[in-house]
């Protein structure tokens, strides 16, 4: 079984990224939450090409992903849930619970250490916010995030497929949460006490500091409530609200070499 989740892993991830990829840009194109100034044709090469590139650097570097250092931990038996020999379905549970977790810590820290926060600002220059910035991370970021997921997973020692089922919710939920798409209020009110929603993280891409230290859930809201970091809403409404970094407004930073310079420039 470890062998077959390990081969079809980047089939399935593939798979779930494409199929949520496509309707959520089919529902921004539908129904809008909020009009954009900057057109999909100035963002979109420079978001998506900086996704292709951390995706084709991952397979290079880390060809087994999560997955493979599951598999391995498993096999050697390390880890917690290896180690107390835990049910199948406390293991499976458990695991992508605690991996959402260290996701919210990791992002916490990637805005509180000023030398990390250089490459999470790539993904906060974006001018506007839609399902493509949700795939806007420096590729060193990325390699930072795949090393402390491998570091979780094998102290956690957590089951391989648990590992791709929080990979693709991890992904799927960083698409919807990010996509320019409109909820009703009743809607968003219900949603969000499970899944972190658009009105909800877009506060987190506002220009205000106050507003883009807080909710930090990718996936879940729950971390954010636990951990007092939790925004309602945005000060300005999020008619009026500005996404971005105040000192990044220029729509020549949303090019590809720009985005992979960002993080040795400075910000005054």
């Amino acid at each position: 079984m470890e062998q077959t989740l390990s081969s079809s892993e980047p089939l399935v991830r593939f798979g779930a990224f494409f199929g949520v990829f496509l309707a959520m840009a089919l529902w921004e194109l539908l129904a809008p939450r909020r009009p954009q100034a900057i057109s999909r044709l100035q963002r979109w090469p420079g978001n998506l090409g900086l996704s292709v590139i951390n995706t084709l650097v991952l397979r290079i570097l880390f060809p087994a992903a999560a997955v493979g250092a599951a598999i391995f931990a498993e096999s050697h038996g390390w880890g917690i849930f290896q180690v107390i020999n835990a049910p199948d379905v406390v293991a499976i549970l458990g695991s992508v619970i605690l991996l959402d977790l260290v996701i919210y810590l990791q992002h916490r820290v990637f805005h509180a250490v000023p030398l990390l926060w250089r490459l999470h600002r790539v993904h906060h220059t974006d001018l506007e916010f839609d399902v493509t910035t949700g795939v806007r991370f420096h590729t060193v970021e990325i390699l930072l995030s795949m090393l402390i997921k491998i570091a979780a997973v094998v102290t956690l020692g957590a089951p391989a497929i648990a590992v791709l089922v929080f990979e693709v919710l991890l992904n799927s939920t960083t698409m919807f949460n990010h996509a320019n798409i409109a909820l009703t209020r009743p809607l968003d009110r219900i949603v969000r006490l499970i899944v972190v929603t658009p009105d909800m993280h877009r506060v987190h891409h506002s220009v205000r500091r106050e507003e883009t230290n807080s909710n930090f859930g990718f996936s879940v809201p729950w971390w954010d409530w636990a951990f007092s970091t939790y925004r309602a809403q945005p000060a300005d409404g999020h008619d009026r609200m500005i996404i971005g970094v105040e000192k990044f407004r220029n729509p020549a930073n949303l090019h590809l070499s720009q985005m992979l310079l960002q993080p040795v420039r400075a910000e005054d």
